[in-house]
């Protein structure tokens, strides 16, 4: 199965990102694959390069730095939300990319199921 994700809660305000990376990571492990994953709302926080979590801690930018490296996996910051969050290309972590709101529709007609993390 095909899936689109979207995230739409940063990385340490709310469980959402977190069930997001677990949900793609074991989708696959099972064999599916994740067409996009677009952060929006303050999920966009998920892409800053500005992050320093202490080290007994977990670096929820890098896991999904990782995870697109991995398995070449589209992660989409949305350009709107992420201009009034102050999410740019200057502060924006690798493996990440800003674009539009036409990434996520493309998103839901691509996959076979688009699944929403946060409110």
């Amino acid at each position: 199965m095909k899936f689109g994700i979207l995230v739409n809660e940063g990385p340490y305000n709310h469980q959402a990102s977190d069930s997001a990376y677990q949900f793609a990571k074991a989708a696959l492990e099972k064999g599916h694959e994740i067409f996009r994953v677009f952060f929006y709302y303050d999920g966009v926080n998920n892409a800053t390069s500005l992050g320093q979590p202490p080290s007994d801690d977990r670096n929820v930018t890098k896991n999904w730095q990782k995870l697109a490296e991995d398995h070449k996996v589209d992660l989409v910051v949305c350009v709107a939300a992420g201009l009034r969050r102050g999410i740019v290309e200057g502060n924006l972590a690798p493996g990440f990319r800003i674009s539009g709101l036409g990434q996520l529709i493309e998103a839901g007609i691509q996959a076979d199921r688009l699944v929403t993390f946060g409110d």
